[in-house]
């Protein structure tokens, strides 16, 4: 009963922050309902069986976020010191969201204790019994699904290069390092030799 109720009220949850995401105009609140979604997807794998599945949107997405959040700041060039100033305003949301998480995990808890669904869980059809459930999940994303696998990383990669584009902006009056100059001095070019007279020194103009 009580997983039937946690999956339900997760479901919604997933349903309703993933929309809450795409339609809040603040990127503040669109990331804090973005953790929520993660979190709420999470509570759903767990009651299917798959903590290791859970485990991962946590670990990876979640912590992922700040980067997101960082990307957006970058982006939209929000002020530091508006946002400083406006940090009681989103004190609300983050304690709903932050209550929200808590009976979430309050209730798969409960769940997986009384002998929820995670508890009567079938195996995929790939395991054994000696199998883990972290075994199953390597040979069949490395065996059957290995070149949408390999396909993913290089979405993410492009992803990554385009974010990187975006946000890269260039200074004027700042010297940067030119990797082909360096690379294609010779011996002529690095070094000159002067004749200096004897018990003469070097001026600054001869240096330069």
């Amino acid at each position: 009963m009580i997983a039937s109720i946690a999956f339900y009220l997760m479901a919604t949850a997933t349903v309703v922050s993933a929309l809450l995401v795409v339609t809040a105009r603040n990127p503040v609140h669109s990331v804090l309902w973005l953790i929520l979604a993660f979190f709420s997807a999470a509570g759903l794998f767990v009651l299917m069986g798959a903590e290791f599945l859970a485990m991962l949107l946590v670990v990876v997405y979640v912590g992922a976020v700040a980067v997101l959040f960082l990307f957006v700041v970058m982006m939209l060039d929000v002020d530091f010191v508006r946002l400083r100033e406006g940090y009681a305003r989103y004190l609300p949301l983050a304690a709903i969201v932050a209550g929200v998480l808590l009976a979430e995990m309050i209730m798969i808890t409960l769940a997986v204790v009384q002998g929820g669904v995670a508890a009567d869980a079938t195996t995929p059809a790939v395991a054994t019994p000696d199998l883990t459930n972290i075994e199953a999940i390597g040979r069949v994303l490395y065996t059957d699904y290995v070149y949408f696998f390999q396909a993913a990383g290089i979405v993410l990669l492009v992803a990554m290069i385009g974010a990187i584009t975006l946000t890269l902006r260039h200074k004027p009056g700042i010297k940067r390092q030119k990797v082909a100059d360096q690379v294609g001095r010779d011996a002529g070019k690095a070094m000159e030799v002067k004749s200096i007279p004897t018990g003469q020194g070097v001026s600054s103009e001869e240096l330069s």
